[in-house]
């Protein structure tokens, strides 16, 4: 029984990102199809079942290329989104400075909220949440059908120092997660662990 997490492909240079719903770039779009094929390739190694993906433009076209290549239904779910940066979100990174001079961020505290948007400890207990209830929907569901997340680094990131029982700060440094990366999660004697990370096989 396995998690593969995936982060979406490249999008749009030059803004603030977060809840921005800029798209992929045609860079973006090759990666998913490259992944996409990569997965239909080795599909009776893998047994990926249902894709579950975040509601951001990024993210959805990622998953729906990635969902057209394997023949597969996909689900958005706007709690697998990327951190809320409220008002700075899609915000060319010039007029960011230039507005919110300073505001990134790592440069909040974890209780202080963006603009319009959410704290980084409110960013963790979303993420947390929504990753425990996969887990154990997988669980509930007792079988060896493997689900596909397509997320954001920073979704990626927190589930690393869950799965690392690390303590997590938004100014801890990232794991590493590169655009299409692909990242497993297995239940091994009793307990899921990370076994592959950011794989890029199919770049």
């Amino acid at each position: 029984m396995a998690i593969y997490l995936v982060r979406h492909g490249q999008d749009e240079e030059g803004y603030r990102g977060g809840w921005s719903q800029r798209g992929l770039i045609d860079e973006g779009i090759e990666q998913a199809e490259k992944l996409g094929n990569y997965l239909y390739e080795h599909h009776h190694d893998l047994n990926i079942h249902r894709i579950v993906c975040s509601d951001l433009q990024r993210a959805y076209q990622t998953a729906a290329i990635i969902a057209n290549k394997l023949g597969l239904p996909f689900q958005a779910f706007e709690d697998w989104r990327e951190m809320n940066n409220g008002l700075l979100a899609g915000m060319p990174h010039a007029l960011a400075e230039e507005k919110f001079p300073g505001l990134y961020f790592s440069s909040l505290r974890m209780d202080e909220k963006y603009p319009g948007g959410e704290s980084p400890q409110e960013n963790f207990a979303r993420i947390k949440e929504i990753f425990t209830r996969l887990c154990e929907d997988q669980l509930a569901a007792n079988n060896h059908e493997n689900v596909l997340v397509v997320t954001h680094g920073g979704v990626i990131n927190i589930i690393y120092h869950l799965m690392k029982d690390m303590a997590w700060s938004n100014k801890n440094p990232f794991f590493p997660a590169a655009n299409t990366g692909l990242h497993k999660i297995e239940y091994r004697d009793g307990r899921w662990e990370l076994t592959l990370e950011n794989a890029t096989p199919h770049l």
